[in-house]
């Protein structure tokens, strides 16, 4: 089972027993376990998986760390866990604390829903104060998911991760900060824009008012690239519909598709009247509400039709003024019941044929 899969997998269990976890403990056996789990790692191998790992901290002895992952014989990643309902954000200071005195590259702040991975960006063996990878494992985009693969135990290059944090890193904080100019932007931030397009003195009572107007020009801009993305993906669906109906329309002329059925009831037809006609003069042509059997493929003549393709079956026949009768059947055996009123009506057509030639 591919990793996406597992994630989901953990993601739906987590919502479904978070209500039931109530200890820090129960947090690791539930969420974080199951997770280092998917990631590859053997939980039951303390070479590989190591509980409670010592992170001594110069004359501070027997500091603890709850996870530490290892590749041959060197910690990879290190992991501080927290109960499910705590504010991740009141404790990277003590994982920064064991960062700085074991070998790894990176570390991992987790309270099994809420993950913040950690590298030393800006200072080596220093870890960052901001982490270069955060998720919330219940809410996760594809983007994530490929992130969260990279340490995988099969995938896991340490070098590869780190040339990639950097741009995960301030592209998220840039996010961030965008966010939040959106939601109340700064004075410098409606200055920088105001500035553009106003020639004026910017007091602060310009900038109050254009404070609304970046506000407004932004959400139009937010709306107006969704409206886009979804006319594109409209377009796109009609012209898939359209290629898929063109496709139709090639494999089934003018979109009429002939059934097994009334091919069945031609040849029951044909039997009928090869008593008086030759077969070559026996055509049919089908048509969306009826299949049309015909004198000489000519529709000026028509012998019968069926109607074949509703839940009331029918047979469509000829009277002396060449108005259709249609008689119900039941099944296409039933047509042979009408082979008389077939054969009459080749009258038709050779009194006719003789009125002209005459």
């Amino acid at each position: 089972m591919e990793i996406a899969n597992l994630l989901k997998s953990l993601a739906d269990k987590i919502n479904r027993i978070k209500d039931k976890i109530e200890t820090e403990e129960s947090t690791k056996h539930a969420f974080v376990l199951p997770f280092i789990h998917l990631l590859g790692y053997d939980t039951f191998n303390p070479l590989e998986v190591c509980p409670e790992f010592t992170a001594d901290i110069g004359i501070k002895k027997g500091e603890k760390v709850d996870y530490a992952i290892f590749q041959n014989g060197v910690p990879i990643l290190i992991i501080e866990c927290k109960n499910w309902r705590q504010d991740l954000t009141l404790h990277n200071s003590q994982l920064f604390r064991y960062f700085h005195v074991t070998k790894t590259r990176f570390s991992l702040l987790t309270n099994g829903i809420q993950y913040k991975f950690y590298t030393d960006l800006e200072d080596k063996n220093k870890m960052d104060t901001k982490p270069f990878l955060e998720f919330d494992i219940t809410n996760l985009k594809e983007s994530t998911i490929r992130e969260i693969e990279k340490f995988h135990k099969s995938n896991f290059d340490a070098s590869s991760i780190v040339d990639n944090a950097s741009t995960l890193k301030y592209t998220a904080e840039i996010k961030k900060v965008i966010d939040e100019e959106l939601k109340s932007p700064s004075v410098d931030f409606i200055r920088h824009f105001a500035s553009r397009v106003y020639s004026g003195r910017l007091t602060t009572k310009i900038v109050e008012e254009f404070k609304d107007m970046v506000q407004k020009a932004f959400n139009q801009i937010t709306s107006d690239r969704v409206n886009d993305r979804l006319k594109q993906a409209l377009s796109k669906e009609q012209e898939k519909q359209k290629e898929e109906e063109t496709l139709v329309v090639d494999l089934i002329p003018n979109g009429i598709e002939t059934t097994d059925e009334e091919m069945e009831g031609f040849r029951i037809v044909v039997a009928i009247l090869r008593r008086r006609l030759p077969k070559e003069r026996i055509a049919h042509r089908d048509n969306k509400s009826y299949f049309n059997v015909l004198l000489d493929d000519n529709r000026l003549k028509p012998l019968c039709r069926l109607h074949l393709n509703t839940s009331n079956k029918y047979i469509g026949l000829f009277n002396q003024d060449r108005k259709e009768e249609k008689e119900r059947i039941e099944n296409i055996d039933d047509i042979y019941n009408f082979s008389d009123r077939l054969l009459e009506t080749i009258n038709l057509y050779e009194d006719l044929d003789e009125a002209i030639s005459i």
